[in-house]
């Protein structure tokens, strides 16, 4: 079985339609055909702070984000919780490195540990990946 990092940056141009593309497609292919995805701890509250400004903007209904949730629950993604010391090591030492917030570093710091390929659509941390070696999707 193969496995990926998965960001909150492909994991919503699920939910948008007009942000999907053939990549972020690919990588809910992959994911539901059962590759592992590995996500940081931070990944469900991201999803879900877009869920609930996207329903109080009336981009979405309430039931449209149950529906998605209910989706992403029965894809095989592991959240990792992060534990503070390696969040205030690694995740900032990642973070400052590679001018990152603290959010996309700890999905680079998650790819780098596992030595998994890092799905994501976000610019910067794309180029960070690069820089840190890290294969991409």
């Amino acid at each position: 079985m193969s496995g990926l990092v998965l960001d909150a940056s492909v994991t919503l141009c699920w939910l948008f339609e007009s942000q999907s593309t053939p990549y972020t497609d690919g990588v809910l292919d992959r994911i539901a055909l059962g590759w592992e995805a590995l996500t940081s701890g931070v990944w469900p509250l991201e999803v879900a702070n877009v869920l609930v400004v996207s329903e109080r903007r009336a981009l979405i209904k309430p039931a449209q984000s149950a529906a998605f949730v209910e989706v992403l629950r029965q894809l095989p993604i592991r959240a990792e919780t992060a534990a503070p010391d390696r969040v205030f090591r690694e995740v900032l030492e990642t973070s400052r490195r590679f001018r990152l917030s603290a959010y996309d570093a700890s999905y680079l710091e998650v790819a780098m540990r596992s030595s998994l390929p890092l799905a994501t659509v976000d610019g910067p941390l794309r180029k960070a990946a690069r820089a840190a070696g890290v294969s991409l999707l």
